[in-house]
């Protein structure tokens, strides 16, 4: 079966008792039981809920996985795989990703007996040079947030089963659409269900996928212990958003290719980040694993925070704003937004200047945006050569 078909049929068959094509939103918190230890599937909403397990079988088969669990938020699935780990333990991460998962690692991990290594996502090498004897799970995001770097899955995959290692890929830029790390040999597969899979910035919510029944089991305990699930009513708004993932996902990457293009060439643009185009470090990697390069874009502009500000408050369509995925486009700026709980020495060391932005972007017309990005950088002045005028 397709992609878009299992968009909409997997998970959500019609409703067995009224027929109801969309799948019921199941407002309870308890279910009747027939006896006492004698229920229908359902005992307590925390612990399953059928509106959730349509989203659940849903975002298994889109990522070619077996097994899926909902969650509240990306950082809530996040935070129910590291419950594997117990103190003691070790993981190594890349070193470019979501200030989030940063976040938990050091502030709350760390006081579990938890520590992590973070290695440079560019060199594989680096990632076996890491591995301590308490090495537990590699965590990575590919492509990643904010610097949109590409990382060999199966090459990773194939480091980490040698060594027993548990490998988990944060696929919420890609999305199950662009690329399936199961299929590349990644064990478990994390998203953040907010952005892409949702795609309209109308709710919160995390996935995990894997096909490990061993993990899965593991994963499904921690998911009714810790309880950190999503509502009925969000479980059926990402059911909605999965049904039109797939167009909009093409949508998305004509208008960011397009502006890529357009933004590698301006001149008030120091350096853009985006994995679909030749220019880009890791551009063949990238067509080898995804079957396309998604809506973001990540690019330094010429000059510094003051440029930065300047560029910011003149947008009209692309909305300052967290998060990303959605039909609008938004902007971010990482070192005051997603990345805000890095130390300014850590976040510059990975490579998240004071003038770098994010563009999530949207399914607007390609020419409306690039509009508005070109009418925003025209009234920007930085020194160059010589000097651009508010009106170069």
């Amino acid at each position: 079966m397709e992609f878009e078909t299992k968009a909409i049929h997997e998970g959500q068959k019609p409703d067995p008792q009224t027929g109801a094509v969309i799948v019921p939103i199941y407002l309870t918190s308890t279910y009747q039981q027939e006896a006492i230890g004698q229920h229908k599937g359902y005992e307590y909403s925390r612990t399953g809920n059928p509106t959730r397990q349509a989203l659940e079988d849903a975002l298994a088969a889109l990522e070619n996985g077996k097994f899926g669990l909902a969650f509240a938020s990306g950082l809530a699935a996040t935070t129910t795989i590291l419950s594997l780990l117990k103190t003691g333990d070790h993981i190594i991460a890349g070193d470019d990703l979501y200030g989030g998962t940063y976040r938990l690692l050091e502030k709350v991990v760390k006081n579990w007996g938890v520590t992590t290594t973070y290695v440079d996502i560019d060199q594989i090498n680096d990632f076996e040079t890491a591995i301590q004897p308490n090495t537990k799970l590699i965590w990575i995001e590919t492509p990643t947030n904010p610097l949109l770097k590409i990382i060999d899955i199966a090459a990773l995959a194939k480091l980490a089963h040698a060594h027993n290692l548990i490998l988990v890929v944060d696929n919420t830029f890609a999305s199950p659409y662009f690329q399936q790390p199961l299929n590349l040999g990644a064990d478990i597969v994390v998203h953040s269900t907010t952005k892409y899979l949702g795609g309209h910035s109308d709710i919160i919510g995390g996935a995990v996928v894997t096909s490990n029944e061993e993990l899965y089991q593991q994963l499904k305990f921690y998911q009714n212990a810790i309880g950190a699930v999503p509502s009925p009513f969000d479980s059926w708004l990402v059911l909605r958003g999965i049904k039109t993932l797939a167009v909009r996902m093409r949508e998305h990457e004509k208008n960011a290719l397009f502006l890529a293009k357009f933004l590698e060439q301006h001149p008030k643009v120091e350096r853009i980040y985006y994995p679909g185009l030749p220019s880009h470090e890791q551009y063949h990697l990238a067509k080898s694993q995804m079957s396309g390069f998604g809506g973001m874009i990540s690019l330094e502009l010429k000059g510094g925070f003051d440029e930065v500000e300047k560029f910011a408050s003149r947008l009209q369509l692309f909305v300052l704003a967290e998060s990303l995925g959605g039909v609008e486009s938004l902007l971010c700026y990482p070192a005051k937004m997603t990345h805000g709980s890095l130390p300014e020495k850590e976040r510059l060391k990975r490579g998240i200047k004071d003038n770098l932005v994010r563009l999530s972007v949207g399914i607007e017309h390609y020419l409306d945006l690039q509009a508005d990005l070109e009418n925003s950088l025209v009234k920007i002045s930085v020194k160059l050569l010589g000097h651009f005028s508010p009106s170069s």
